[in-house]
């Protein structure tokens, strides 16, 4: 297979016109994956199967080569292989359905029900703060708002009498959804015993307010769900965002139709929402193997 390589790199020097410094770097990403495949007993260009492209992949994730890295080497493979296909050397090309790591998507951290409840119930709802804060935890996982969403919210925006909010999301893109008794209820009771403390005869068209009456801030929702995240005890990462992963993960879980989870989410491909399904499909398995007698 050296060979094959120093093929590959004339190839690139005399027809491509490549420079050296480009010319070394393909020549690294090669010798790696080639030290890689003899690791494996790999000898012949014959025995390189789709497979063993991606655990070279996998294994330089597993080394702590960042995602941008991989890909580079994935392309140096592809362009390879393209050649040698090309070249008639090899009967196929095993890298051409091989994903690109940028492509691979991290899994959002998610809560379960029970941590889910531990959250919302954490804040203090007879101080002010504490029910402006249920409230704007309540609405996030009730309607899987995004928190730029959340803290831009103004009462105009909500239809408290039939349960649904406006929300605008990226490209200012206009939708509607709906929310449950519970959020309905936390809102209600901000509204009445906590917003008009805030404002202290100011106006605002805000809904979620600082002490001061100004507009909420992505820093200090931040801080709030970092709070009551220790407060609840739950050890996992939790960000913002956690709660929509949650929102989405929940109803999919419970059979929601994913064209239906898209709209509510605001996601402009289905592609996008697709990631929550496989939350769920990781979740069975993990439930399939836990409590099956023959995991």
């Amino acid at each position: 297979m050296n060979e094959l390589i120093e093929e590959f790199l004339g190839y690139l020097s005399v027809e491509r016109g490549l420079a050296k410094n480009t010319l070394e770097a393909y020549k690294r990403d090669l010798t790696g994956f080639l030290n890689y495949l003899k690791s494996r007993k790999v000898t012949s260009v014959d025995d390189i199967t789709r497979q063993k492209v991606t655990s070279f992949m996998l294994a330089e994730k597993d080394r702590g080569l960042s995602s941008n890295s991989i890909s580079r080497e994935l392309a140096c493979l592809k362009s390879f292989f393209k050649f040698l296909l090309n070249e008639n050397k090899v009967k196929e090309d095993v890298t051409s359905v091989v994903e690109s790591p940028k492509l691979w998507k991290k899994l959002p951290d998610t809560l379960n029900l029970d941590e889910i409840e531990e959250l919302l119930k954490a804040p203090n709802v007879k101080d002010p703060m504490g029910a402006r804060d249920r409230a704007c935890l309540e609405l996030m996982y009730a309607t899987g708002m995004r928190v730029s969403e959340l803290i831009n919210l103004k009462i105009d925006d909500l239809n408290m009498e039939v349960r649904f909010v406006k929300c605008f999301g990226k490209g200012d893109k206009e939708r509607i959804v709906p929310f449950g008794k519970k959020a309905k209820e936390s809102i209600d009771r901000y509204m009445q015993k906590a917003r008009a403390g805030f404002l202290k005869k100011k106006v605002s068209n805000f809904l979620f307010l600082t002490r001061l009456g100004r507009p909420m801030s992505r820093q200090t929702f931040w801080k709030l769900i970092k709070k009551y995240a220790r407060e609840a005890r739950i050890k996992k990462k939790i960000t913002p965002h956690s709660l929509r992963h949650s929102f989405a993960t929940h109803i999919l879980e419970r059979g929601a139709d994913l064209r239906i989870v898209q709209e509510m989410l605001g996601h402009s491909d289905i592609s996008t929402t697709q990631i929550y399904t496989h939350v769920s499909k990781d979740r069975l398995k993990s439930i399939h193997h836990k409590f099956h007698p023959r995991p």
